[in-house]
């Protein structure tokens, strides 16, 4: 279990469970009054964005069985639980009549999404549908946001440094362009591991940002939520 300061989150049907990628995501990322979250493992990142826009309604998709049932169960025993929906379902068919929510199209989509990329399967089916970007591509992805997106709508996505090209040539592919971009770094003097990139669906000025785990930037990011 781990205990944030509003919520709590179980994570023991989850094959991911809650890190610091999940956290910053859920942290940076900008939200609205309709905000979709796609592969919602144990929801942190769901729950995030309702304790941060307090007139949002979020809705948390996996295509896991475990992974909704946890989220269901974190969800329901939050204060957000009149606000959170969760549904079991691949986004590449995820049509918006399904909620239970008046949506058309969302303000902010945002995806901590599977990401290795040719590389070998670990043995547990679980943690491969977590992990390996085979049930849901980097296109399919940026396919997705495209489709749900409302025009003026921001994706966000944390990504692997060295995964990072791939995410923004599938972007701009569909027709999305970056607007914000945060470099992560583990320690100071060492090169970025992790990036934060957010996408428009009109070209506009990128933010360049970086931060440091444990620095000023990052502690003023996760003060509402860290203990």
């Amino acid at each position: 279990m781990f205990q944030f300061k509003r919520f709590k989150i179980e994570q023991d049907l989850c094959a991911m469970k809650v890190g610091t990628d999940g956290v910053l995501l859920g942290a940076w990322a900008r939200g609205g009054d309709c905000m979709l979250d796609i592969g919602c493992g144990t929801g942190v990142i769901a729950l995030m964005l309702a304790q941060r826009y307090p007139q949002g309604r979020v809705t948390a998709l996996d295509i896991d069985e475990g992974a909704v049932c946890q989220t269901e169960q974190n969800v329901a025993q939050s204060p957000f639980a009149d606000r959170i929906e969760v549904l079991q379902t691949p986004i590449q068919n995820f049509n918006v009549q399904r909620s239970t929510f008046n949506v058309q199209c969302y303000d902010a989509i945002v995806s901590n999404p599977p990401f290795f990329v040719d590389s070998l399967n670990a043995p547990d089916p679980q943690r491969n549908i977590a992990r390996h970007a085979e049930t849901l591509t980097y296109s399919q992805l940026m396919q997705a946001a495209w489709r749900l997106l409302k025009d003026d709508g921001e994706l966000s996505v944390v990504v692997p440094f060295d995964y990072r090209r791939r995410m923004e040539d599938e972007a701009i592919f569909v027709g999305l362009f970056p607007s914000r971009v945060c470099a992560v770094r583990t320690a100071a003097h060492k090169a970025p591991k992790r990036f934060l990139l957010a996408f428009r669906k009109h070209p506009c000025n990128c933010e360049k940002t970086e931060m440091t785990i444990g620095n000023e930037a990052y502690t003023i990011l996760t003060r509402d939520f860290y203990l």
